[in-house]
């Protein structure tokens, strides 16, 4: 049952964002990424090389015959840092990208998220057309969202995202968000970058080679040592110490060292506690 009391009728606002309602559209600056980060070269290489042959292609700069696949799919393991080696990449090229979550992909009004699919898009478009700056839809944990999990239902709305992705990479100038048609309606063509565990899960002709290029990530020990010893620094290890931690924990992910210096500092505060405020007891 839902309370009354949060669906608009007492307050008169709505209070679930996950359709996106609420949401604001504008592109995400990520000006709160502060501070000095480790970008693999092998990723910044693959985002900025389908940014770049995307919109090469919208300016008939280069032909169109082979096909430059509009999606770039960044699959991997979990807590390896595919967000946010995006994010690093999209700073240092200076896009401000339009951001979707898999919690978006569903709706309780069938063909919804279809439709917020669409006008994402054509907001990256105009962002890029009137404002001149490099963009792209972004949209994290697609396979979470639309993926087909051992006896997971297969809804309409699954059915119409995928549907949805497959028509704008065949047409990306022209998308329509169900306004009578006009055949002058033509907007810039902006890049899709998706990110995900396992695409092995997506509808197979979403992820064919056209229209989505695949990159694995699955970060190598120096990429691993250089991102950790960017983490560290503030706290005065060398490079020496870094490198002997992560061969202690060499089957561990990115994520867990993260999470290993929270638990450091979580150690430092209770020790101040314990010594200031009379400890925990």
């Amino acid at each position: 049952m839902i309370d009354s009391l949060f669906t608009g009728g007492t307050l008169g606002q709505a209070s679930d964002i996950a359709d996106g309602s609420l949401r604001g559209w504008e592109a995400r600056t990520l000006n709160n990424i502060i501070g000095d980060y480790y970008i693999s070269p092998a990723f910044m290489d693959k985002v900025a090389m389908h940014i770049t042959k995307n919109y090469l292609c919208d300016q008939a700069a280069i032909s169109n015959k082979g096909k430059v696949p509009l999606i770039l799919g960044i699959w991997g393991p979990k807590g390896c840092g595919k967000t946010f080696q995006t994010e690093l990449a999209f700073k240092k090229l200076g896009v401000e990208p339009v951001v979707m979550s898999a919690g978006e992909l569903e709706s309780e009004h069938a063909g919804q998220p279809g439709r917020l699919i669409r006008e994402r898009y054509r907001k990256a478009a105009e962002l890029s057309k009137t404002r001149g700056k490099l963009s792209c839809l972004v949209i994290n944990d697609l396979d979470a969202g639309v993926g087909r999990f051992g006896n997971t239902q297969v809804t309409v709305n699954n059915q119409i995202v995928i549907g949805t992705l497959m028509n704008i990479c065949d047409d990306p100038n022209h998308v329509s968000i169900g306004a009578g048609w006009r055949e002058g309606d033509s907007i810039k063509r902006v890049p899709i970058i998706v990110t995900g565990n396992d695409f092995s899960t997506l509808y197979a002709p979403l992820i064919r080679d056209g229209r989505m290029e695949k990159f694995y990530w699955h970060p190598d020990r120096e990429d691993v040592v250089n991102i950790v010893w960017q983490l560290y620094k503030e706290d005065g290890l060398n490079r020496c110490e870094i490198e002997h931690l992560v061969d202690t924990f060499s089957n561990q992910a990115l994520d867990f060292f993260g999470a290993l210096r929270a638990a450091t500092y979580d150690c430092q505060i209770r020790e101040w506690m314990a010594g200031v405020a009379g400890g925990l007891g």
